[in-house]
């Protein structure tokens, strides 16, 4: 008989009306009750509270623990179903896909935008959408919401009330789930068996900046004292703008000492610094590129990165590897082969 554990941490899902708007106060259990979730023929379902909050209250600490609680949990069961909050999800389905590498079952985050206690609530579809992925042979993190699986690592949050609240960014969804019925869209590639490793070492002391028109030098190294990387999120294909007031200049100033990522405030398509001239500048300036990684997944991997490394060289090829799926191979190192190769053409000619 498959064993399924449910890890509750609160969110959305688990949250009644108080005087002071809705709040996470419900168990696990209760949940899985109001939701009709029953032990089924074939497989048991065990739960476990380990948070009760907003997942807006969610710090990198946080993750920390629930990785813990994953990580000890895969000898003994064959699929992890994890209930959070939405605001924050997709960050936690990034730091758990770091934190626990290797991992041999399913794993997979869900919660909802009206909560349980509500009618019409989309909690008990999602539940049930998560709980019948758990017992696929499908190794991974994920993220299950409105019938759809999503690598976690690549899934962002899209709409603010809307109940298909999640999409795949830059990636295929990897299954719909109809009832008892899995219809597979993509299946993430094939990896070496390994055994799972918990590798939770994060800096936490990471700024995502947006460039905006008008964003003076001044801002960025003021920024910089106070953080061990920046994700900067550019426009379009990216650049960094570097007439009148110029970012540029402060830009490379930091990445002498500290790490800039650039990513893209374009939800699809992902950063390419070889495109145009700004971006080139960018790259030359030691930025390094995102390629089609999410906001959410960059800056999770920086942090990770930065748990273990604060050389920035190092730093980068973490950037730059392919750990789970979260970028596609070879992206970021194209982008920055490609300007290499540009220069070393300039220098000869």
């Amino acid at each position: 008989m498959k064993r399924i554990l449910v890890l509750g941490t609160g969110g959305t899902i688990a949250s009644a009306k108080t005087e002071a708007g809705y709040k996470a106060t419900l168990t696990i259990e209760e949940v899985l009750n109001m939701a009709g979730v029953e032990k089924r023929d074939g497989f048991r379902i065990d739960a476990m509270d380990i948070l009760n909050l907003d997942s807006t209250l969610i710090q990198p600490e946080d993750w920390a623990v629930i990785a813990e609680e994953v990580y000890n949990a895969l000898p003994e069961y064959d699929g992890i179903v994890i209930t959070h909050g939405t605001d924050t999800l997709a960050y936690t389905a990034s730091a758990l896909s770091f934190m626990v590498r290797n991992v041999d079952k399913p794993v997979i985050l869900t919660g909802s935008m009206l909560p349980i206690t509500e009618p019409g609530s989309d909690a008990p579809r999602n539940i049930r959408t998560a709980i019948r992925f758990a017992v696929e042979d499908v190794p991974g993190v994920y993220i299950a919401f409105m019938d759809k699986i999503m690598l976690g690592v690549r899934a962002s949050k899209v709409h603010s009330l809307g109940l298909n609240a999640f999409q795949s960014v830059n990636y295929p969804d990897i299954a719909y789930v109809k009832g008892d019925e899995v219809l597979y869209r993509h299946r993430p590639p094939a990896r070496a068996p390994a055994e799972p490793l918990m590798d939770a070492a994060i800096d936490p002391d990471v700024v995502h900046v947006r460039l905006t028109p008008g964003l003076s030098p001044e801002v960025l190294l003021a920024v910089s004292e106070k953080v061990h990387g920046i994700i900067l999120e550019g426009y379009g294909a990216g650049g960094i703008p570097y007439r009148g007031r110029n970012p540029l200049k402060a830009v490379i100033m930091i990445a002498r000492e500290k790490p800039i990522v650039m990513t893209t405030q374009a939800l699809y398509g992902g950063v390419d610094l070889t495109r145009y001239e700004v971006g080139r500048r960018a790259l030359d300036a030691g930025v390094i590129p995102a390629g089609d990684m999410t906001k959410e997944a960059a800056l999770v991997k920086l942090m990770w990165a930065l748990g273990h490394t604060d050389d920035v060289d190092e730093v980068r090829d973490v950037m730059l590897r392919n750990y789970v799926g979260e970028i596609s191979p070879a992206s970021g190192h194209l982008q920055e082969r490609n300007e290499r190769d540009r220069q070393e053409d300039q220098d000869q000619g």
